[in-house]
């Protein structure tokens, strides 16, 4: 089979509004025919140009991008912040973890931690973790009621369609690991050294509820799947693959804001340089 052209690898990789997807764990592993050394290639030049797209961005100033990741634990969050996203420049890009709510964040509203890190014109920023948690977390160990969850899945779109409004790309994407990967990163972080820090007693509870927390990414998808803001599911078994995929995807979105480099000054253009 001939791989996917990498404008039709996003459109396959891409949502429709208001769909969801089974997340099956044999898509997981997916490719679309491509090999590892021509995926590598391409990605080197997504990287070239998202380097250049981000000065542009900067420059420009009236845009901005925020790309979210969310992913099962071991999914590849923090490798694809660092091998995709490193090819931004740290002054105009800030990457924020988000971690269980403190008590302060716990008496706001659930959005109220996350709106003061979206980013300013000219800027990226990288929510590893996201709004998305509080659909998740809360839904899987049934702290919330089903009204609720609803009323929470209008909330983000809201504030998406704000964001939107006011300039700034929102890009949304989920690293689709197999059960069968994610035992073995698990297994590779218990047994080395470097990596043990990594695993967490908990890791192990969420992987007893896989389906539960399926069913919930399931329905953030179709309920927050929108035409401005879709959902990208990028199969992550294979690590070259998914950097291939993320950086074809935000690259994809950088272009579609049709930046451009701002104008001289004109009091810069006739001036004597002493």
């Amino acid at each position: 089979m001939v791989a996917l052209e990498r404008s039709e690898l996003v459109d396959a990789l891409r949502l429709a509004p208001g769909c969801s997807t089974a997340l099956h764990d044999a898509a997981a592993g997916a490719c679309f025919s491509w090999e590892r050394a021509a995926a590598e290639h391409a990605t080197q030049e997504n990287l070239q140009r998202l380097h250049e797209l981000q000065n542009k961005l900067y420059a420009d100033r009236r845009y901005a991008v925020l790309i979210v990741l969310q992913a099962f634990d071991g999914g590849g969050k923090d490798s694809t912040i660092r091998r995709v996203f490193g090819a931004f420049n740290p002054q105009g890009c800030n990457v924020v973890a988000f971690k269980p709510p403190s008590l302060e964040e716990q008496a706001h509203d659930f959005l109220w931690r996350v709106h003061r890190h979206a980013p300013p014109k000219g800027s990226v920023a990288v929510f590893n973790r996201s709004h998305y948690e509080d659909v998740l977390v809360p839904v899987v160990e049934r702290s919330i009621e089903p009204q609720v969850v609803r009323q929470r899945h209008a909330a983000i779109n809201d504030f998406e369609r704000m964001l939107i409004d006011n300039g700034t790309r929102v890009v949304k994407i989920f690293l689709h690991i197999s059960r069968a990967e994610q035992k073995r990163r698990f297994e590779e972080r218990r047994t080395h050294p470097e990596k043990r820090w990594k695993l967490d007693v908990a890791d192990l509870a969420k992987r007893r509820q896989w389906g539960a927390y399926h069913k919930a990414y399931s329905a953030a998808f179709a309920a927050c799947g929108t035409a401005t803001a879709p959902w990208y599911v990028v199969p992550a078994d294979r690590r070259w693959f998914r950097d291939l995929a993320v950086s074809q995807i935000v690259r994809v979105e950088f272009e579609g804001l049709r930046l451009r480099w701002p104008a001289l000054d004109r009091r810069l253009a006739g001036a004597a340089l002493r």
